[in-house]
């Protein structure tokens, strides 16, 4: 019999990744979006993306801390992912929400920076998804990983822009700020086992050795005489 080609979490992944346009269809179709479907629509694009985003930035510190090598395959799914939500809560926001009049659209985004900080995001990923292929890996080289890196820029903006469009006040910690606060720390955990000496730290650190007894403990013990 042949091997299943898919592990658990390859499959975990795209059903996760396809999971809200799904469910997005089913509700429209059944009825059960909120009074204000469009609103509804962009909120769970939007955290849809957010989330697949944490989730591409989770496979590195995976890797580091618990040597565990297959969320490295994972992360490009993951971004595309993101980068596709993105697309669609953009498409529904100047679409659906401003029926494509442009000069409404361009004086909103520059009028809240809300929408200034998410199209910054947007556009950030585009040549980042556009590369996200091997080719392009091969012909940037060393500058693809440059490149790349540039999601530690999107994400804090992607963080931002979900504060501001949540009702509250971060300095006293009212309203609906708990869940773009989680991610933006959930970031930051994430952004600071980046650093060269917490990776290199966290690399160097193995956890079989909390189970491996030392030399010292595996010498025979002698009864005194």
């Amino acid at each position: 019999m042949k091997k299943f080609p898919y592990t658990p979490l390859q499959i975990a992944v795209h059903l996760y990744g396809w999971s809200g346009i799904v469910l997005l269809l089913f509700d429209a179709f059944a009825g059960n979006l909120s009074a204000n479907p469009i609103q509804d629509l962009e909120r769970r694009t939007g955290t849809h993306a957010l989330v697949l985003l944490v989730l591409s930035l989770a496979c590195t510190p995976m890797n580091t801390v618990f040597k565990w090598s297959e969320p490295l395959k994972r992360r490009r799914a993951l971004g595309l992912y993101a980068f596709l939500y993105v697309t669609i809560h953009l498409l529904i926001f100047i679409n659906l929400d401003y029926g494509l009049a442009w000069s409404l659209i361009i004086e909103n985004i520059i009028q809240k920076p809300r929408l200034i900080v998410g199209f910054l995001a947007f556009l950030i990923m585009i040549p980042l998804a556009m590369t996200s292929f091997d080719i392009w890996k091969q012909r940037l080289g060393k500058n693809w990983k440059r490149l790349h890196k540039l999601v530690y820029l999107i994400a804090p903006l992607a963080v931002l822009h979900y504060l501001w469009s949540k009702k509250g006040d971060i300095l006293t910690f009212q309203g609906e700020v708990a869940k773009p606060l989680v991610y933006g720390l959930i970031i930051l955990l994430f952004l600071v086992l980046r650093i060269p000496a917490v990776r290199k730290a966290f690399a160097s650190f193995s956890p079989r050795r909390l189970f491996t007894p030392t030399k010292k403990d595996q010498q025979p013990e002698v009864d005194a005489p």
